[in-house]
């Protein structure tokens, strides 16, 4: 049976049609997978670890040496931090974090699903577990877009996987989509998760704390930065508390992740140079796309979202979703994350409707919805709907 007609099929079965919700962790629950082969990790000179489940990511995980591919870099190398998770045997899923935390934000998410998949994913520079280096160092996309090729290609090794991006990281995954249009490669992309981020700038909500100036964005007169904000007073480190908070802040400390801030965040100049085109790439893409959101992002709001269906996928022949979570905001893996686990195994095991079945579809997924239920947004391409009772109106008034 092909792909196509499995989706037909799976479409019209009530049973099939709802998001699989799956197990979730406790909050001192940890993950014990380790790359394979990996050893204890040691801890930096006068790092100490407050949360034991920061501490459990970072003991399971292992480092890879990254040559920059970025001209100002010169060949600089970093140490980058990775985590895999379940059987190589089953299908593969990489993940790319946001600005400005890291693979942990996955922890109960990856839960959910590594029974059933093979996961990987990193720290970029500049965050997590890895080098943060602030003496000049470029924080380019592009360069991130060269790190996940070779960290699929030569570390993890992988023929073909899905590819789940949030946030920054889903600028990475846009650039390592153009790459992967464009060039060879001896792996596939089989499916593409896209989730809450500045992927549109024009449409953010991100206040005054932004790096470039308003006005000059608007009218093109360059994305040059803006003044480098006044520096905070020092806050005392998190080390009691909620488990998350606790474990977050202990990333954060990790190599100085705080003081990393400003130099990673300069990013959006490149993602404002980029975004169209980047965005023109995921029109033409012809891997499977979802499109997930959390309803409640204030720097990231719903507009966002709605811009990228409408405009680059709603109208491709290629099959693409697009889910609002009601209760998440702009960490849905936080918020919601068995419900972001349902959507990706809803995609990959159940399986998007063709267009004209997607009424059926929607019907199901509400009978059996929940105040955290991913809400999900049918095709609308509005040129081929009508409301067939239109067809009888008359203004000399109606036939019964």
């Amino acid at each position: 049976m092909d792909r196509r007609s499995f989706l037909r099929l799976a479409a019209a079965s009530p049973v099939l049609a709802t998001p699989v919700r799956a197990r979730s962790v406790g909050p001192l629950e940890v993950a014990p997978s380790a790359p394979t082969g990996a050893q204890p990790l040691a801890l930096p000179n006068g790092f100490t670890f407050y949360s034991p489940l920061a501490e459990d990511w970072y003991r399971n995980g292992a480092y890879f040496e990254w040559t920059s591919t970025t001209r100002n870099n010169e060949g600089r190398q970093v140490q980058v931090f990775y985590r895999t998770f379940g059987d190589r045997s089953n299908p593969a899923l990489v993940i790319l974090h946001g600005y400005p935390t890291s693979s942990f934000d996955f922890r109960e998410m990856i839960a959910s699903l590594e029974k059933d998949y093979f996961i990987a994913t990193l720290d970029f520079p500049g965050f997590g577990f890895s080098d943060k280096p602030q003496d000049g160092y470029s924080y380019m996309l592009a360069d991130d877009a060269q790190l996940v090729d070779y960290f699929v290609r030569e570390i993890v090794r992988l023929p073909s996987f899905h590819l789940l991006t949030h946030d920054r990281g889903g600028s990475v995954g846009f650039a390592f989509l153009g790459n992967y249009l464009r060039e060879e490669k001896p792996y596939e992309i089989t499916y593409h998760f896209i989730s809450n981020g500045g992927l549109f700038l024009p449409l953010t909500n991100l206040g005054q704390g932004r790096f470039w100036q308003h006005a000059e964005r608007r009218q093109g007169l360059g994305h040059q930065l803006g003044p480098e904000p006044p520096p905070r007073p020092n806050r005392p480190r998190v080390t009691e508390g909620r488990p998350r908070q606790v474990a977050n802040a202990d990333i954060q400390a990790f190599n100085d992740g705080v003081g990393a801030r400003f130099f990673v965040g300069k990013y959006l100049l490149e993602r404002a140079a980029n975004e169209y085109h980047w965005l023109d790439n995921l029109r033409e893409s012809p891997v499977p796309t979802a499109l997930i959101w959390g309803l409640l992002d204030t720097p990231n709001p719903p507009r966002i979202g709605n811009h990228i269906w409408h405009t680059y996928l709603d109208k491709r022949p290629v099959e693409s979703s697009y889910w609002l979570l009601p209760t998440a905001g702009h960490y849905p893996q936080w918020d919601v994350p068995e419900e972001m686990a349902g959507i990706v195994r809803t995609c990959l095991e159940t399986g998007i409707p063709a267009p004209e079945r997607e009424d059926v579809f929607m019907r199901t997924l509400a009978q059996n919805r929940t105040a955290t239920s991913p809400v999900y947004m049918g095709r609308s391409i509005v040129e081929n709907v009508f409301f067939p009772g239109a067809v009888a109106y008359s203004p000399d008034g109606y036939s019964f």
